[in-house]
């Protein structure tokens, strides 16, 4: 029981970092559709955002997977 609780957390965190990465993709590049010129400021802080988004996903996973261990 314990387990998969721990696996529905991780793939609620999976699953909330996928979301957040489309709509920070998503909304990059219709900032560079209407600002070409402003593309690498974009692509930079867009890369920035999606990694700190990830680093949270993989933390989030990591306190479900060790949130749950008996142990």
């Amino acid at each position: 029981m314990i387990g998969s609780i721990a696996a529905i957390g991780a793939g609620l965190a999976a699953i909330g970092a996928g979301i957040g990465i489309g709509r920070i993709g998503g909304s990059a590049v219709e900032g560079i559709a209407r600002q070409p010129e402003a593309a690498s400021k974009i692509q930079t802080n867009m890369i920035i955002a999606a990694a700190l988004v990830e680093g949270a996903a993989l933390f989030g996973i990591v306190v479900a997977l060790l949130g749950n261990n008996p142990s």
